[in-house]
């Protein structure tokens, strides 16, 4: 059983053992080596995250997986009182992160660890490193924001759809266009939403960067077409899951 005691420190870090704690975890929900794989998929917004999670459940439910997604901001306490302070565009930033951080808690207890504890493959679109990215870029205390989530459970995979900044303005306005938060207008950097997306984009790209190594994050092309990032997926997703087992020494001779 893995507790607080058996946690390497109380913040989120690259040395968190996959499928446990980073820190000291919810004390009463204790986790006991459950069967589950937790995989998550990052990137910037526009890069196609959700896209690739729906094919990737697709083809493992065709596999026998049982597979649920959570993603960020979709836990039904939270939700309504996230979407209501964003559409004010004042939020102040620690409110921000605390929001945040409240909707992965109340995910990780009611969805993510008891479809751990059945044996479920669980698909999050965003994990902690969006929260530990965004909050960066606002000049948020990194070790703080570590410390804050290490009540978080390590992933066993953490996919990163990797983009440049150019081709991801042409997505975003080929689509659905620029809104207030995904643009960094909070940041005040300029009154020019295309202006400040690209900045603060250009920002976030660098703290994902800065977090690759250290969590050990699968970088794919994001530029790619949907099709190759997929076949990627599914090679990486399907060797972990089902390894090659070691063939069998042949029989001896006479």
């Amino acid at each position: 059983m893995t507790s607080s005691s058996d946690a390497p420190n109380e913040g989120a870090n690259g040395n968190g053992h996959a499928g446990r704690y980073y820190g000291q975890g919810i004390p009463y929900l204790p986790l006991d080596q459950y069967p589950g794989k937790l995989i998550a998929i990052e990137g910037t917004d526009g890069v196609g995250r959700s896209t690739q999670i729906q094919l990737l459940r697709e083809w493992l439910e065709v596999k026998g997986y049982g597979v649920i997604e959570t993603g960020w901001t979709r836990s039904e306490l939270m939700q309504p009182t996230i979407e209501l302070a964003k559409s004010s565009n004042t939020l102040n930033k620690l409110t921000f992160v605390l929001l945040y951080a409240t909707d992965f808690a109340d995910r990780l207890e009611k969805e993510i660890i008891p479809a751990l504890k059945a044996g479920f493959v669980v698909l999050s679109d965003r994990y902690i490193f969006t929260a530990l990215a965004r909050a960066g870029v606002r000049g948020v205390d990194r070790q703080w924001l570590r410390n804050l989530y290490g009540f978080a459970i390590a992933p066993h995979m953490v996919f990163y759809l990797n983009i440049d900044v150019k081709t991801l303005i042409g997505r975003v306005l080929e689509s659905r266009g620029m809104d207030y938060w995904e643009s960094g207008m909070d940041l005040k950097h300029g009154d020019d939403i295309y202006d400040s997306f690209r900045a603060y984009q250009q920002r976030l790209l660098k703290e994902y960067a800065s977090m690759g190594d250290e969590f050990h994050f699968r970088t794919l092309d994001a530029r790619r077409s949907i099709d190759r990032i997929q076949d990627e997926l599914r090679k990486q997703v399907g060797i972990f899951l089902e390894p090659v087992e070691k063939a069998p020494e042949p029989a001896p001779k006479g």
